[in-house]
């Protein structure tokens, strides 16, 4: 534009500032905004916006802080959109009291907080397992008059779910409706979930029928939901029935719909047909990802058919699928349940190497192989060197 003859506004810098920050290049969007302060082009609330929410997303609160005094003396007081910035970045690092004193501090302001504000709170407050204080949120909007969005109700119900507080979510499934709304697809999925979870397996069902008899239709992701339900309550039968009749209509599957097929074979003792679907992947047009890989690893080692699982490995690597941290891990807990202390020790050097640690889960097996033969500690002396072990 310079070049033209055309110099750029404050519009112009606040678009590039923006793609920088989105970008997690703050440096240069600081500055850039220098540089338009340098030639007399003062920056607005947009572009004071977009930095704020850069900063946030790096959890960098004290240029935050320096960023709203400047915007306040400059005479730019922040709005709705602004606050909100900082509180999504305070609940995302789970610091949702901090986050309710920010919104505290802009009502005193006379900014009134949004239903985007709320939600972003009660999310907050859910993902810290706290749903209780997710529900006085909810119900602090609903006193000032603020229609919860479907957003509001499935992050409330979502927190319900995940805390077995399936009635809590009824409720509100109810509420919705009386309400004059309508739930989505992603609110039935969660309640679905949540009913798996507690094992009420004739409540699921019933709701997944009424899904596929009236609106709103199921999706990929509440057939997986299904499928995986029945699986891991031993309904085999039930899955694989519903299982061939999506894959002979070709619904939308994709390859996180088969490795839940997948992973249900495996852990039902299915390991030749799970095997048999996953060979099969490519030639339909859906090659496995890690996660299908590690599936079928897990698979392989659960029964202990090491070689098998290497042999899946080499494969993964030949097809520029790349194992990651679960992976090894899997390996790890196979040559210990197996006691294969020999080849784990080589896969160890190799894990290190790649920057790989155990994770709970492998330390929880390692505990009770040791446990019960103390000896196993001698055969890898890894484990006894100061290294991350």
């Amino acid at each position: 534009m310079e070049q033209g003859n055309t110099k750029p506004d404050v519009c112009e810098y606040s678009i590039v500032i923006d793609a920088l920050c989105k970008d997690g290049n703050l440096d240069a969007a600081i500055n850039l905004m220098n540089e338009m302060k340098q030639k007399g082009i003062p920056p607005d609330i947009v572009t004071h916006g977009s930095l704020i929410d850069g900063l946030c997303k790096l959890g960098q609160w004290e240029k935050v802080r320096t960023l709203f005094s400047e915007m306040v003396n400059l005479n730019i007081y922040p709005n709705v959109y602004t606050f909100t910035m900082v509180i999504d970045g305070l609940c995302k690092e789970g610091k949702v009291e901090d986050a309710e004193e920010v919104m505290e501090h802009m009502i005193k302001k006379g900014v009134e907080p949004n239903i985007i504000t709320y939600n972003v709170i009660m999310d907050g407050y859910c993902l810290r397992g706290q749903v209780d204080r997710a529900r006085r949120i909810f119900d602090i909007l609903m006193n000032k008059g603020i229609e919860p969005s479907i957003l509001s109700y499935n992050i409330l119900i979502n927190g319900y779910c995940k805390k077995k507080k399936i009635a809590n979510a009824m409720q509100l499934l109810s509420e919705i409706s009386q309400r004059g709304s309508k739930p989505n697809t992603v609110t039935y999925n969660t309640i679905l979930q949540g009913l798996f979870k507690v094992g009420r397996i004739g409540h699921a069902k019933q709701i997944y029928a009424d899904m596929l008899s009236v609106e709103p239709k199921p999706n990929i992701s509440t057939h997986s939901t299904v499928l995986d339900g029945y699986f891991r309550y031993g309904l085999v039968e039930e899955a694989m029935s519903l299982f061939n009749k999506l894959e002979r209509k070709r619904e939308n599957t994709n390859i996180a719909f088969y490795t839940v097929f997948i992973n249900g074979l495996c852990k039902n003792g299915k390991l030749d047909e799970a095997h048999s679907v996953f060979e099969k992947l490519s030639l339909i047009g859906l090659p496995p990802d890690v996660r299908t890989y590690n599936t079928m690893i897990t698979g392989f080692c659960l029964q202990g058919l090491l070689d098998e699982a290497k042999s899946m490995l080499r494969k993964m690597e030949k097809n520029s699928c790349l194992p990651n941290s679960v992976t090894y891990n899997v390996f790890v807990q196979g040559f210990l349940r197996w006691s294969k202390f020999s080849e784990m020790e080589t896969f160890m050097k190799e894990m290190a190497d790649r920057g790989f640690s155990f994770d709970s889960s492998t330390a929880r097996v390692l505990v009770n192989v040791v446990r019960e033969n103390p000896s196993v500690l001698d055969m890898i002396p890894e484990l006894r060197s100061e290294n991350k072990y």
